[in-house]
């Protein structure tokens, strides 16, 4: 693998079904900016795509699809707004789907948190990162965090805030960078070392 933007697949991860929502209007952001620089992007939003409850068994389609958007990609991107100081259900059912052992295992994961209070999305962000660690992943420092959203944002999902902005996007530039310095180098490494 080189590590041009061709080669790079991110999986955008939606946390919430709730109608209306502002986590997909920040989700949005970020895939503007994977998109506007080259990056293949899989989005995931459980409202189109329904998961299973654990240890449930169906035909739904959901979890197997999702299991292989995040072992295809490069890297992970999980939203989810805060709710009653936690994650949301929705983004716990997601990470439940991705199996165990999870795919999420040895993933460069970013994390993106809305919340309407003045101290944004800090616990809901804890509690993910800790998840995240706990199944694997490689969580990036710097998870972002939208604080009154319900200010940053309009009904039609255009960003009044150009900091905010700037925060919500620099979770694509920062997973890129990583995949670019830490990932893509890593599995060049590992061709030439298989070819020899």
């Amino acid at each position: 693998m080189n590590d041009t933007s061709e080669d790079i697949r991110i999986a955008v991860i939606l946390g919430t079904t709730r109608p209306g929502n502002y986590t997909s209007k920040a989700v949005a952001l970020v895939v503007d900016e994977l998109q506007a620089n080259g990056i293949a992007v899989d989005t995931f939003d459980p409202a189109e795509m329904p998961l299973l409850s654990p240890g449930a068994v169906g035909d739904n389609l959901g979890p197997e699809r999702l299991r292989e958007m995040v072992k295809s990609a490069s890297g992970v991107i999980l939203s989810t707004p805060e709710y009653h100081g936690g994650i949301s259900s929705t983004i716990k059912l997601v990470i439940e789907n991705l199996g165990f052992p999870s795919v999420l295992a040895g993933k460069p994961v970013a994390l993106l948190g809305v919340a309407a209070g003045r101290i944004g999305a800090i616990k809901s962000l804890e509690q993910l990162r800790s998840i995240c660690s706990h199944v694997g992943s490689i969580v990036l420092p710097g998870p972002v965090s939208v604080a009154g959203v319900r200010q940053v944002f309009d009904e039609d999902g255009r960003c009044l805030d150009g900091e905010a902005e700037k925060q919500i996007r620099s979770v694509a530039t920062k997973m890129v960078d990583y995949v670019r310095q830490s990932v893509c180098p890593a599995q060049c490494l590992e061709v030439l070392v298989r070819a020899s």
